[in-house]
């Protein structure tokens, strides 16, 4: 998702935490019915599985307000007459037809309720059109409280954009707004003011200049002078998508292209859409893409949306990992580590939170954690592990653990904070060095990404993954870091037995899943040690101008030298 929530400055990561801690709810929070409707996969809404959307609509920014229709493609997956579809209250629905004959509908806040007079068949396919209108919600603080954004650039041309994870696709138009049923295929056809070009996710397959008596309402005033004239662009997303990744990007863009060689010989297609007096400046930082895009590749197989290209396009908020159209609003800023961690975290999430997806919002931590951990393998691959490690101390600042990761699932549950992404970082990282074989620790990670190519997952088939790749029982584990606050206390005691070793006694100070750590005199030295609640005891040779440590920059564990 594209909450990206970790910067290079001290003064940044503060404004960040603070965000975090206002803006998002406890895990004992009271759910409404509004969220049961939503978070929940009741009869009428697993009666049906979406195959298509095919959603038109035309955006004025006079008004502020949209209109159009989405025709949801579906496949029956029981016999039934009442199916639910999304769409915020405040948007109005104009009608809603199947074979262009009207349906009865009935609205309960965000939800809508469909009445058929005959049955939709089980295994049969159906279609229905929506067609409605509005002034969307407004993005208070995208991407994180979603909504569309009405901006200008700095040449005073209008700069539109919708975010929406978490919030919903639902604010902008009618879906079935679960993370477990994405679209096999999308088209995006979109009008806007001719001046202004409209990126949506995919590719283009065609731009037209509308006619004054196409169905757009506000392209002639009252006394019948034409206003200006709009243009349509048609896009068209080939693999299964989630919702909220499901984006419009509307601003007068230019537009740049390279291509990218992956390792067979294929020829991956990239788009660049940025302001124009941005363009040169861009051409010159998005040179990162390609060495990025050679990293992912090694480490998780190719770019997932092959066939769709990809793209980053420039955005007035900070990023979002919209599917094949990547958001970038970073500034053109590398960190200290010379790379704009914008580019390299949402293009990771082409891998985790794009191609393999979580059912629940609750799940976050497998589109967050993934991704966040990305960036130390970026720096590893691109620089060295030493690095990465120095790069993975500064996201453990972040780590708040105020919550557990998971949360509940069926209801809508509200993203949780800061934890999915830096403490699921430090657990992976410590699942690293807890397996203790790179071979076996990269393998499973690219075999994660290729078993579950472009399909949905649950965190227990995440967790079963590794232990039969890793034939290790991690669970445990898994099950302490994402499930409970817990995090293992190790207590130990240094007595110097001679000029050339210290005898080390250690124990964890609380029941903790078995989980051997490293300990010595510095990461070329580590020994492994495999603490339980009763003390125990281990003679390590010295190492000269070392000190002894336990090695709590592999594992997230805290410690106590008593």
């Amino acid at each position: 998702m594209n909450q990206t929530l970790f910067h290079q400055t001290k003064k940044q990561n503060l404004l960040i935490l603070l965000f975090v801690l206002c803006s998002f709810s406890p895990i004992f929070a009271q759910f409404s019915r509004q969220d049961s409707l939503r978070g929940t996969l009741s009869a009428v809404r697993s009666c049906y599985d979406v195959t298509f959307y095919d959603l038109k609509l035309k955006v004025i920014p006079t008004s502020q307000t949209i209109e159009g229709s989405n025709t949801i493609y579906y496949k029956a997956t029981t016999d039934f007459k009442k199916m639910q579809v999304d769409l915020f209250a405040n948007m109005q629905i104009e009608t809603i037809s199947q074979n262009d004959k009207p349906l009865k509908f009935t609205r309960e806040g965000n939800a809508t309720f469909i009445h058929f007079s005959d049955i939709q068949k089980k295994n049969k396919k159906y279609a229905i059109k929506i067609e409605y209108r509005g002034k969307p919600q407004i993005a208070r603080n995208p991407p994180w409280d979603g909504g569309f954004t009405w901006k200008k650039d700095p040449n005073g041309k209008d700069w539109i954009v919708v975010s929406c994870e978490g919030t919903g696709a639902s604010l902008w138009f009618p879906n079935k707004d679960h993370l477990s049923d994405e679209p096999d295929s999308v088209k995006i056809t979109c009008a806007v003011p001719k001046g202004l070009m409209c990126v949506s996710n995919g590719n283009l397959r065609s731009s037209k200049e509308l006619k004054n008596d196409a169905p757009a309402s506000n392209n002639k005033s009252l006394n019948g002078v034409s206003f200006q004239p709009f243009m349509e662009y048609e896009w068209f997303v080939s693999y299964p998508i989630n919702n909220y990744n499901i984006s419009l990007n509307i601003a007068d863009y230019a537009n740049f292209k390279d291509v990218y060689t992956a390792q067979d010989g294929d020829k991956l297609e990239l788009d660049y859409y940025v302001l124009k007096p941005n363009l040169e400046k861009a051409k010159a930082h998005f040179k990162q893409v390609k060495p990025m895009l050679a990293c992912y590749e090694k480490l998780f197989g190719k770019y997932p949306f092959w066939k769709d290209g990809y793209a980053l396009v420039e955005t007035p908020y900070w990023g979002m990992e919209h599917q094949s159209a990547v958001a970038y609003g970073n500034n053109y800023r590398n960190n200290e580590y010379g790379f704009d961690f914008i580019i390299i975290h949402e293009s990771g999430h082409e891998y985790f939170g794009n191609s393999l997806s979580c059912n629940d919002h609750a799940e976050m931590w497998i589109h967050e954690s993934f991704t966040t951990y990305m960036e130390a393998l970026y720096v590893e691959c691109m620089q060295n592990y030493e690095k990465s490690i120095k790069y993975l101390e500064k996201q453990k600042a972040g780590i708040r653990n105020a919550e557990p990761m998971i949360g509940a699932l069926g209801v809508n549950y509200p993203q949780p904070d800061s934890d999915i992404y830096y403490k699921g970082t430090w657990m992976l990282h410590t699942l690293r060095n807890v397996i203790n074989d790179d071979k076996i620790w990269f393998e499973t990670l690219k075999g994660l990404a290729t078993k579950f190519r472009i399909s949905n997952v649950t965190t227990e088939q995440v967790i079963q993954y590794f232990n039969e790749k890793t034939g290790m029982n991690l669970s445990p584990i898994f099950n302490m870091y994402l499930k409970t606050k817990q995090i293992p206390v190790l207590q130990y005691q240094i007595n110097t037995k001679s000029d050339n070793t210290v005898e080390v006694r250690y124990r964890w100070k609380e029941t903790t899943p078995t989980m051997p750590i490293k300990a010595g005199f510095g990461i070329q030295k580590y020994e492994v040690i495999s603490p339980n609640t009763e003390w125990q005891t281990k003679i390590f040779p010295k190492v000269e101008g070392q000190e002894f440590k336990i090695a709590t920059e592999l594992f997230y564990i805290k410690t106590e030298k008593l």
